[in-house]
């Protein structure tokens, strides 16, 4: 049972001393996994009756998600848990304990999967653009697609890149440098 943990984030820094605390986390809750969450410890109202926008907590924790990793790039990870849950982690963990344990080489995707990490591979895609690519007559579903790049994304394939909505790939040895413009096998 996941233990409750008072609300107590108000800030940018505390989300990231939190991150770097908990050393994994998820997004937002879920019922399926007993990983804390960045939105079950923000501490920040929701949207108010007749108030515009979606309230200071939604766009916080949805902001944070993105500028998080985007401003320390070798400390903290965006990702894919196994089940599709959006995760950030510190990069120490990811390195030592989620990388061995989850990564599995692209040959043992799905066939659509591998289709995408080749287009990817070629030239960084918008999941837009990579769903037009992989389906240019329209017969495969935008489901198939989304589900192909989770699959990619679970299995430490690809990850997002710090501009928002492209997609990358690395081929080589070198495993997770925090440094690189890719954060990627």
């Amino acid at each position: 049972m996941k233990s409750q943990r008072p609300a107590q984030i108000k800030t940018f820094q505390q989300a990231y001393a939190f991150i770097l605390k908990a050393k994994t986390c998820l997004i937002f809750g879920s019922k399926t996994s007993d990983l804390p969450s960045l939105w079950d410890v923000v501490d920040l109202p929701g949207r108010q009756p007749g108030q515009p926008g979606w309230g200071a907590k939604v766009e916080a924790v949805w902001a944070w998600k993105n500028e998080l990793p985007a401003q320390f790039p070798d400390e903290i990870f965006y990702g894919k848990l196994p089940g599709g849950l959006a995760v950030l982690m510190c990069m120490e963990h990811l390195r030592h304990v989620h990388y061995p344990a989850h990564h599995r080489p692209v040959s043992t995707c799905s066939p659509l999967a591998r289709r995408a990490f080749e287009l990817i591979r070629s030239e960084p895609h918008t999941t837009a653009e990579l769903r037009k690519a992989l389906s240019p007559s329209g017969t495969i579903s935008k489901s198939k697609a989304d589900s192909a790049l989770v699959e990619l994304q679970v299995t430490l394939n690809i990850t997002r890149s710090k501009a928002a909505q492209i997609l990358f790939c690395k081929s080589g040895d070198q495993v997770w440098d925090g440094s690189a413009e890719f954060m990627l096998r």
